[in-house]
């Protein structure tokens, strides 16, 4: 097996291949090329979450159901994707009375941008990585974060007590599993002894175990199940899917804190939702699966890394559709009283384990 490595210290970051392309050096090549290096990444994941979002979660959520997805518009139905955005942008933009702007007109941006800025320290393969900073995982959850003020200012802003509800509801579950969420990943930074995403790429490089001439990888996945499914499961609320989707779910409360939202400030939210279980995706590729790592050229490693993030979004798709909703006192219950208690189990064992080995 061969192994992919988007980025260690001696490779050239985007930023500088951008510049270097373009002829540029010093502050001026810096500005440059990490303008156009965010443009690039960022119109990446638009497109990803554009097919995803109106197209692929219907055809999923079709195959699952055993129901026919759209498939009348263009070619196995991918047109609908622009009909879907034609429709939705076209439609009046109703601002409710009373509402609170610009507070109103600030949340909808809010959250598909803090998740668009995670992706600046992912390690992608095939050079694409953006920045590399020492605290490079620190930086990714405290921008992924910034979603709940936006929660926050859309339930509040809307003049609905229910959006209200909504709004708390949301930031009280992001709370609930936020904390586990990052706890576990302290388990991975405590086998990598870096905070630094190329360098846990990097670790997982090493071999873990060689079976019948076949080299299996020291992914954490492979390392430490628990911390993976512990992961998995608390990226599920903070994505907001089944069993996990009680905050915004049509059957709780309305729509929850995007209730009074249509035409373009809708797409918007739906945008964001879509952004951050990608972004969900690649903290997950990098932190449990090896990044871009896999098999074949190095060259591969951005397709790899894709193969990744959309098989994360495949299980929140199958999760969406096969596993029921729990009432919210249940999902804040699971939350504190048991995956806040386990990643912390995780971490003294990790930590036992890792000092008793080293």
């Amino acid at each position: 097996m061969g192994t992919l490595l988007l980025q260690s210290q001696t490779q050239t970051p985007l930023v500088d291949t951008i510049a270097g392309l373009l002829g540029l050096d010093g502050l001026l090549g810096a500005v440059v090329g990490g303008l156009l290096g965010a443009f690039l990444i960022a119109n990446v994941m638009l497109v990803t979450t554009a097919v995803a979002g109106p197209w692929a979660k219907r055809k999923i959520t079709a195959s699952f159901t055993d129901r026919i997805a759209v498939n009348r518009i263009g070619p196995f139905g991918l047109l609908i994707i622009v009909a879907d955005a034609v429709r939705l942008m076209s439609k009046e933009l109703i601002v409710p009375d009373g509402v609170d702007r610009p507070a109103w007109d600030l949340a909808p941006i809010i959250l598909p941008f803090s998740a668009l800025m995670g992706f600046a320290v992912i390690p992608m393969g095939s050079g694409v990585h953006l920045a590399d900073p020492e605290a490079g995982l620190v930086y990714a959850f405290a921008v992924a974060s910034i979603a709940s003020l936006g929660l926050v200012m859309a339930g509040y802003s809307s003049n609905n007590k229910y959006s209200l509800l909504g709004g708390l509801r949301s930031v009280a579950q992001n709370i609930a599993y936020e904390i586990p969420l990052i706890v576990t990943a302290a388990s991975v930074v405590i086998f990598t002894g870096s905070l630094q995403m190329s360098e846990i790429v990097a670790v997982q490089a090493e071999p873990l175990v060689t079976v019948a001439g076949i080299t299996i990888p020291q992914w954490f996945a492979f390392v430490n199940p628990f911390a993976f499914v512990l992961f998995l499961a608390a990226n599920l609320a903070e994505v907001g899917r089944n069993p996990f989707d009680t905050p915004e779910a049509p059957t709780e409360i309305v729509g929850g804190y995007q209730t009074e939202y249509s035409s373009i400030y809708f797409v918007l939210f739906y945008l964001g939702e879509f952004i951050h279980i990608f972004l969900g995706g690649a903290l997950i590729a990098t932190l449990f699966l090896g990044g871009p790592a896999g098999p074949g050229p190095e060259a591969l490693g951005f397709v790899w890394f894709t193969i990744k993030i959309w098989a994360v979004f495949l299980f929140t798709q199958w999760c969406r559709s096969a596993v029921p909703r729990v009432r919210i006192d249940q999902l804040i219950d699971i939350g504190w009283k048991g995956m806040l208690v386990l990643s912390f189990a995780n971490l003294v064992l990790t930590a036992i384990i890792v000092g008793v080995i080293v």
